[in-house]
């Protein structure tokens, strides 16, 4: 099993900048592509960023790339979402995942964490 614990969520203005951590416990984080997805009131849960287990590799989705970069520390077991130029339609829950390929499908991942609030508001 692996333990995700996502922070940092909170209310920002248009255009500004938030960080997202997660912090894995469990399994050997660094065996895992990590990936940020997201879920808005209402809607389904959409593939945000991910990046491979050795951080060679990184996808954005075609809404995010450009103002969101994903990073990871293996050694801390953690990986961060840097979101900037933040608009309202970034506004949901952001969860953590992990699991053995750089997909783009929520299916793929095996763990995900509780999530953590976004709210771009002015």
């Amino acid at each position: 099993q692996v333990q995700l614990v996502e922070s940092g969520g909170g209310l920002v203005q248009p255009g500004h900048s938030l960080r997202l951590s997660c912090v894995a416990s469990g399994r050997t984080f660094s065996n895992y592509a990590m990936a940020w997805f997201r879920q808005a009131p209402g809607k389904e849960r959409e593939f945000v960023a991910v990046l491979s287990w050795s951080g060679g590799t990184e996808v954005y989705a075609a809404s995010t790339k450009g103002r969101f970069t994903i990073t990871r520390d293996n050694a801390k077991n953690m990986v961060y979402l840097q979101m900037n130029r933040l608009k309202p339609e970034d506004t949901a829950v952001y969860y953590c995942a992990a699991g053995g390929a750089t997909a783009e499908v929520a299916d793929s991942y095996d763990f995900f964490g509780q999530g953590t609030q976004v709210t771009v508001s002015s």
